[in-house]
């Protein structure tokens, strides 16, 4: 079997797409894949570090209003598509598997212009632009939030997935968890991201400053731009340190995530499945300026489940933040009704349902 698989830009693209990967060649051992990305994503980075090859090709994003970077991009587009055709000619794939990303427009819909079968994956509650339009040409289209098959016109090509992510999330037991991560309260997990974000880090650094002693105890991750500048700031406030955890940077979620009673953090997709797999309570911030606001679609859909509340950016303050936080953990009722929310939200054995879905259409 060959395959081909594109996208790239952010994480959230890039990750799903190399779990589809691994569990193809877990059934495939033999299997040839090549990723299809760009030079300047994150895909240049990591598809290489997990063991695939990868070409790049030219290609950028369009903005919404008519502008010069527009006709820019309407040139790379046609040399991307042209470099595009060239790779799927020569690799000659049995199929070709987009996850989003400016850059599996031009992949996706030249192999479906070849007479390739095609497969996007949509992570999203609300679709991005080239997932949308992609969606007019492929073969399959698995998403995977249910409310985002509103979004597509074509019901007949949609399944259901959801979004694929590491194994430990699922494997790991809470005893392991809370060997690495001891507490005697409750333990609140705080992440703005892999780069952090400066809104959620703000409202958190005030409200611990102001309430250095809670009834529970924050680990904030506040990523590495941002980490010294806070811990300069808090070396005014030795109670802040003295009853909380602050870190620039997390290489073992799964754990913490296992571990924690609340997690706050901002509302892209794979952070939300993670979060349901292993059923946890949250409090979503949605990123603002996401594009087409998919962050803020994320995480009302799973509040609209009751596994989440809400707090937009812009009413993120301190007292609000820690009122939040005390309505869930102050109520064990609520607490309970959220886990079970959470878990239920999980979809499991993505992968597989993604790889079986890819077999269906090598059949046909």
């Amino acid at each position: 079997m060959k395959v081909i698989i594109s996208g790239g830009g952010t994480g959230g693209h890039i990750y799903p797409a190399i779990a589809i990967a691994s569990k193809i060649k877990e059934k495939h051992p033999t299997c040839d894949i090549l990723f299809i990305g760009t030079s300047s994503g994150l895909e240049s980075d990591l598809v290489p570090k997990a063991g695939y090859e990868i070409k790049t090709i030219t290609v950028s994003y369009l903005r919404r209003k008519i502008s010069l970077h527009n006709l820019k991009s309407a040139g790379m587009l046609l040399k991307g598509l042209w470099e595009a055709r060239k790779i799927i000619k020569d690799f000659q794939p049995d199929i070709v598997i987009g996850t989003g990303g400016f850059v599996c427009g031009p992949v996706v819909y030249m192999a479906s212009k070849l007479g390739i079968k095609t497969l996007i994956h949509e992570q999203n509650v609300f679709p991005g632009i080239t997932n949308k339009i992609l969606g007019n040409y492929v073969d399959r289209i698995a998403i995977s939030f249910e409310e985002a098959q509103k979004y597509f016109k074509q019901k007949n090509k949609l399944v259901v997935t959801g979004n694929p992510i590491r194994e430990e999330f699922f494997k790991i037991t809470s005893e392991e968890a809370s060997l690495r991560y001891k507490v005697n309260r409750p333990l609140v997990l705080i992440v703005g991201g892999s780069g952090g974000s400066a809104s959620i880090n703000k409202a958190v650094i005030d409200m611990l400053v102001e309430h250095p002693r809670n009834q529970f105890e924050v680990l904030l991750v506040t990523g590495k731009r941002h980490y010294k500048e806070l811990m300069e700031k808090l070396s005014q406030h030795k109670e802040v340190l003295q009853y909380n955890r602050i870190i620039e940077y997390m290489d073992d979620m799964p754990y913490a995530l296992k571990a924690c009673d609340l997690i706050i953090c901002s509302a892209g997709a794979i952070t939300i499945t993670e979060i349901n797999a292993v059923g946890k309570p949250a409090i979503l911030i949605p990123k603002a300026y996401t594009a087409e606001n998919h962050q803020e679609y994320n995480a009302t859909a799973l509040e609209a489940r009751g596994a989440a509340l809400v707090i937009k950016e812009k009413d993120l303050k301190s007292d609000y933040l820690l009122s939040k936080i005390e309505e869930i953990l102050n109520n064990k009722e609520k607490l309970q009704s959220m886990e079970r929310a959470s878990l239920d939200a999980s979809k499991k054995l993505v992968a597989e349902k993604i790889y079986q879905e890819i077999i269906k259409l090598l059949k046909h």
